[in-house]
């Protein structure tokens, strides 16, 4: 015999004992479907039927329009003018606004208030700034007084004072 032939009959030879270690390993699989295919089946819920959408026309009767306040707005309380035109120190909280001094024209005294853009604004008595509805009251070298309006926790508004302090140098 010759060596190539020898070789081949070699290979052969481990072919047939990989093969017949293979078939082992799918004995095992063929019980492991057995014994699946042996278990008692459950049977599966069917998928829940998803109701049909019922549309919903509101009639209000004797209730209240859904988009009107609860509360009218003519009870005498307080509360903010949401129609008049904010003014540009509104659009910051007051703890953010600084007043650096005060300037006379004439016989008025106006307080100059810097915003946190760094821009200068000269107000007045009766002109408005913070976000709470601030309306400034009195203006003083020292300070300037407001009156804000803020919510009562109640659904309705209260007044309480507040004052923005000058800046020290």
């Amino acid at each position: 015999m010759s060596a190539s032939s020898l070789r081949r009959r070699g290979l052969l030879l481990a072919a047939l004992v990989l093969l017949g270690a293979c078939s082992s390993d799918m004995d095992e699989l063929q019980q492991y479907i057995a014994q699946v295919k042996a278990r008692k089946s459950t049977k599966i819920e069917p998928i829940p039927q998803i109701k049909q959408y019922e549309a919903f026309t509101y009639v209000a009767g004797d209730r209240r329009e859904p988009f009107t306040p609860s509360v009218p707005k003519d009870t005498g309380g307080v509360h903010p003018d949401m129609n008049r035109n904010r003014e540009p120190l509104e659009e910051f909280p007051l703890d953010a606004l600084k007043m650096v001094g005060t300037i006379t024209f004439g016989k008025s005294l106006f307080a100059m208030i810097k915003a946190p853009d760094g821009i200068i604004h000269r107000v007045s008595v009766g002109n408005y700034m913070g976000q709470n509805f601030g309306k400034i009251t009195q203006i003083s070298d020292k300070e300037v007084a407001l009156d804000e309006i803020v919510p009562d926790g109640f659904g309705g508004f209260k007044e309480q004072p507040a004052s923005l302090a000058a800046e020290q140098r």
